[in-house]
């Protein structure tokens, strides 16, 4: 009966979707009243209604996804449903585990799909095809979400119209059914362009904002689409198909021409007395790009793939809980500076874990001394851990207490895809691909035309020249994934290490950041934590990287709702691969979270025991 509720409910939202107000809304009844779906416009009409629903399970994306990882912390002020998450004890009672709201996005893109006319067109131009394509793709990251916290779920692609169709018996899919399920249609639209409806869309005007200057929050509406080409590679990502992965992340990447960029750290007063205490007076720093706080701003979409964009207040729809949970109250009607003390709320209800700390911690930071001329020939440490966390985790003072607020929901918008997101997953296929050396060119260098010259010399690696790419991989690069190819090398020219984002100096030959030397670290540390006996092949190579992009997606991505399913997901890359033992990905994620609860370790070791109960 629990299962047959989610249905009825999905097949009642298909007239209520549209009936909130909010920036998402259209003047349009065709929607509700005509199935017939065969005017130009109502495309827009129905996918910004497919949008809505998607605000509408923005704070269970990020809750399901980071409660239960290894980077968040509970504290005095944590709420019950919250706590629950964290320590793996939620049960249907828990308002963070609905997984009909997934399933009306579901059954929305259904009726969509199955009611759009796409041989309309405008000349020669199929107008309702890149509408149609995004149906396609926000219904598979919604059935993708519903497999990674529930295991095997109710499967249908037709939309439900009547008690009678929900009553109907429907097979379960895991997540290898439902990639055999929607990736063949999928792939007819790949290299589609997410819609776009031109001038941005207004969210409203920030509570905060002075009568006499209000300040409006806008979305860019190109931005809250999902591409198909991502959509696809998580679904071979998540099953095991590396190869097809990597191939569509790349088509993603190569159609819109998205290097990773530059991101640099400000260095306000806190940082800079960090500086002085840590780093001696002959450094120097040259920064360029963009500032890596503002990717998370109200106003830029800098590096952002698909957000979720939340209303500026209530009365221009859905909103979000995420700032206050964080620590920020982005809705206050006072404090109109976003720095603002005001704004930040001790009462916060999650915080960064003693892992993440510990783990942003032990980072090295790469610098050039400031005698340097000619280039770059020396590049020195200092242990100031990677600055990416004390962005995030920004300290602030109120009522004489000193805390850390998260500032990447500040902006009350959320990241699903970022250009990282993407670059890291594709990092993850290509070093299960038997390409582990290019999985690490996407951490220091970046892969682009530079890394040519880092290639090995013959069979021994010439680490004083920092090469580190073997041929085979090269080959690869111009072939299978192309980064390389005479027809693409220019359009990554600019393309950045993700690690220097946090760690600064990673590049070239005289960092120490050099892949022989970091990834035999993390074969010694996980041979430590695991007792696991290195086989002295790629294999231990692979392993080992593995980890390295785990850490980096922490270091990258925290807080943003991906940390749960990066851990399952990686759990499954080891066991499919048997290395070491059968179950060691169930043995890596439980003793990665078994600090959370007592006997979580143990429970861990059993499949089961990952997903959230359905209701």
């Amino acid at each position: 009966m629990r299962r047959l509720s989610i249905l009825i409910f999905s097949f009642f939202n298909i007239l209520i979707f549209t009936s909130c107000e909010d920036f998402f809304d259209t003047e349009s009844d065709r929607q509700i009243f005509d199935p017939e779906l065969n005017q130009k416009t109502d495309s827009m009409f129905y996918t910004l209604g497919i949008l809505k629903g998607l605000q509408q399970v923005a704070d269970q994306y990020v809750m399901t996804g980071e409660m239960r990882g290894d980077l968040v912390s509970t504290n005095i002020y944590t709420e019950t449903d919250l706590r629950r998450l964290a320590d793996f004890t939620a049960d249907a009672t828990c308002k963070y585990d609905s997984a009909y709201k997934y399933y009306r996005i579901i059954n929305n893109c259904n009726y969509f799909l199955a009611h759009r006319d796409t041989t309309l067109r405008t000349g020669s131009r199929q107008v309702a095809l890149p509408e149609y394509a995004e149906a396609l793709a926000v219904r598979a990251w919604a059935y993708l979400q519903l497999c990674k916290n529930y295991g095997k779920v109710p499967f249908y692609t037709n939309p439900l119209v009547s008690i009678g169709d929900a009553n109907q018996t429907l097979e379960e899919k895991d997540l290898q059914g439902i990639c055999d399920a929607l990736a063949p249609e999928l792939i007819k639209f790949s290299g589609t362009a997410v819609p776009t409806y031109g001038t941005q869309i207004s969210a409203g005007v920030l509570n905060s904002s002075d009568s006499d200057n209000p300040v409006e929050k806008n979305v860019s509406s190109t931005r809250a689409m999902i591409p198909v080409d991502v959509i696809l590679g998580d679904l071979f990502l998540e099953t095991n198909q590396y190869e097809q992965a990597a191939k569509y992340y790349f088509n993603f990447l190569q159609l819109n021409k998205w290097n990773i960029r530059q991101a640099y750290i400000s260095f306000d007063s806190y940082l800079r007395r960090i500086l002085e205490e840590k780093l001696p007076s002959s450094w120097t720093m040259t920064v360029s790009g963009y500032s890596w706080e503002n990717i998370f701003s109200v106003t830029s979409t800098n590096d952002i793939v698909t957000y979720i964009p939340l209303a500026a207040n209530s009365l221009r729809g859905q909103v979000t809980e995420l700032p206050r949970y964080f620590g920020y109250d982005f809705y206050s009607t006072t404090g109109g500076s976003s720095s603002s003390n005001t704004r930040y709320l001790l009462e916060r209800q999650i915080d960064a874990s003693p892992s993440y700390v510990a783990l942003s911690d032990k980072q090295d930071y790469y610098y050039t001394p400031a005698s340097n001329s000619g280039g770059a020939t020396e590049v020195r440490t200092a242990p100031l851990g990677d600055l990416r966390r004390l962005i995030t985790m920004h300290q602030v003072a109120k009522n004489d207490s000193s805390f850390a607020v998260m500032i990447k929901f500040n902006s009350a918008n959320v990241p699903i895809y970022r250009t990282s997101t993407v670059y890291l997953r594709l990092a993850e296929a290509l070093n299960r691909m038997g390409y582990p050396d290019a999985a690490f060119a996407i951490l220091k260098d970046g892969i682009n035309e530079d890394i040519l010259s880092y290639t090995m010399n013959g069979d021994s690696l010439d680490r004083a020249a920092g090469r580190y790419i073997r041929p085979q991989t090269v080959a690869m690069l111009q072939t299978t994934v192309p980064f390389l190819s005479s027809e693409n090398i220019e359009d990554f020219a600019q393309n950045w290490g993700i690690h220097s984002r946090g760690t600064y100096y990673t590049q070239g030959a005289f960092s120490p950041y050099q892949m022989d030397t970091i990834v035999g670290q993390k074969i010694a540390e996980l041979q430590q934590l695991h007792g696991i006996v290195p086989e002295g092949n790629i294999n231990d190579t692979i392993n080992a990287m593995e980890d390295l992009l785990c850490d980096e997606m922490a270091l990258e991505l925290a807080f943003e709702g991906n940390r749960f399913g990066d851990l399952t997901r990686i759990a499954r890359h080891k066991n499919h691969a048997k290395l070491y033992a059968a179950n060691y990905g169930n043995v890596w994620l439980s003793k990665k979270l078994a600090y959370k609860a007592a006997g979580l370790e143990q429970r861990l070791l059993d499949e089961a025991n990952w997903y959230l109960p359905l209701k």
